[in-house]
């Protein structure tokens, strides 16, 4: 876990979300608040439980990306869920504990990635060396008698000749013949959902079956990063990655549990209140604390930050069970974007949409230039759909993007060198008609 304080945090978020200050010092301590427990004596650190964050506000105001950054920024293992998918045709009823077993999936991923990097010089130097038995095969026995007496080494010199040739690339396209084994999942098991069980199954069918292996022709390039993978497989030792991966989930695991308030009772149907209360009494448990099943091992839940989020247009938070309100002390309200926080937003950010668009024109040897005042006019366009429609927040500004720049990116590959000014007639040129015909502008923005 990366050593950094709250207002490093904060920092790290601002360069690539706009505002919402109130909900980035909420996460910022939350997962300052983690690295403190990890330095506490075992027993108080049993104690201390995350104080998971409750965000309310609008679509596409910043909620979901908060949690991703958050997750990325600090490394831990990271899985958004959408309540309202458990009370979905076809969903209902099934088993939450899924969010777990899914966030430890997330977990194995990264800790194999770290393992990876650990063994790479040895897997690299295993890869060559292979790599070199299949160019150069050694003979199953070297004539040492008196008539060849340098046999083996000349075979030693021919071998380092080889290599200095495959360091220098010169081998790439020679062919080699290599063994491939295939892990298939047993057809019984496909498309039952059973390959997600808690029981490792798979593992357990591919212990009694036979490996499946082939023999193909490949290029060393091609062979090479077959081999390499082969050989991180046989250095990392998968015991110790399967406990390294639950320790790491069960202590900086991130949940975000998006859409909380589409679970709350509604003026609606019985029918539809029931299932919402069953989800928020299954969700009850996981974020209580318990301990769930996975093919990797038991997981405790009780030190997993839980981020939940959700609009509360027509509910509120006090309409969620209260254990369940209980559970999520800190209350952070995401503020609507206003006209200038879109200007902001285009502009500010390290991957602001413009930036993105000008470097994808860049591309075809296309200059994408955005004036000031082209800015004013796309964010203008944006607040006004957003008031006039449905509000979607910043996700307003990918179709007003889209739409306004879908001549320049379908001609750009015949343009050749050239430059494009994006000022405020370019955009009223190109979106005006739209945005001022409300009835359009619901379909096309």
């Amino acid at each position: 876990m990366r050593d950094l304080t709250p207002r490093e945090i904060v920092g790290q978020l601002d360069e690539h979300i706009v505002g919402q200050a109130d909900a980035k010092r909420a996460v910022a301590v939350a997962i300052r608040n983690r690295w403190r427990r990890q330095r506490l004596s075992e027993d108080m650190r049993a104690e201390v439980a995350p104080k998971n964050i409750l965000m309310i506000g609008p679509t596409g105001v910043g909620k979901t990306e908060i949690a991703r950054r958050l997750a990325k920024l600090t490394g831990a293992p990271f899985i958004k869920v959408e309540a309202t998918k458990f009370t979905e045709v076809g969903y209902y009823g099934r088993d939450v504990e899924s969010i777990i077993r899914e966030l430890v999936e997330n977990a194995i991923g990264l800790v194999q990635e770290q393992e990876r990097t650990s063994v790479q010089k040895e897997a690299e130097q295993r890869t060559e060396d292979r790599l070199l038995d299949l160019l150069v095969p050694r003979p199953a026995t070297i004539d040492v008698s008196a008539d060849a007496p340098d046999a083996g080494e000349r075979y030693e010199r021919t071998r380092e000749k080889m290599r200095g040739m495959l360091r220098a690339g010169e081998l790439e396209e020679r062919t080699v013949e290599i063994t491939i084994e295939q892990k298939a999942v047993p057809m019984m098991l496909t498309g039952t959902g059973l390959e997600q069980t808690d029981f490792d199954l798979q593992g357990m069918f591919e212990k009694i079956l036979p490996k499946n292996t082939q023999r193909r022709q490949l290029t060393v390039a091609e062979a090479r990063g077959v081999l390499f993978d082969q050989q991180c497989e046989a250095l990392i030792n998968p015991e110790k990655v399967n406990a390294q991966a639950i320790d790491l989930a069960e202590n900086l695991g991130i949940v975000f549990l998006d859409e909380i308030d589409k679970v709350t009772a509604s003026e609606q149907s019985k029918s539809a209140d029931v299932s919402r209360q069953g989800v928020q009494r299954d969700l009850l448990p996981i974020v209580e604390g318990t301990t769930v099943q996975t093919k990797y091992g038991y997981v405790r839940t009780d030190h997993v930050l839980f981020i939940a989020a959700g609009a509360f247009h027509r509910s509120k938070p006090s309409d969620l069970m209260p254990e369940l309100q209980g559970r999520f002390p800190i209350r952070v309200e995401l503020s609507g974007l206003t006209r200038d926080d879109f200007v902001r937003i285009l502009t500010e950010p390290n991957s602001a949409l413009t930036k993105q668009y000008a470097a994808l024109m860049n591309t075809e040897g296309v200059e994408l230039l955005f004036t000031k005042d082209g800015i004013d006019e796309l964010a203008a366009c944006a607040f006004h759909v957003n008031e006039q429609t449905q509000n979607i927040g910043a996700r307003r500004l990918y179709t007003i993007m889209e739409r306004l720049l879908e001549e320049v990116s379908f001609e750009a590959p015949d343009m050749g060198l050239g430059r494009v000014t994006v000022n405020a007639a370019y955009v009223k040129e190109r979106l005006n008609d739209v945005v001022e015909n409300e009835d359009l502008s619901k379909y096309i923005l």
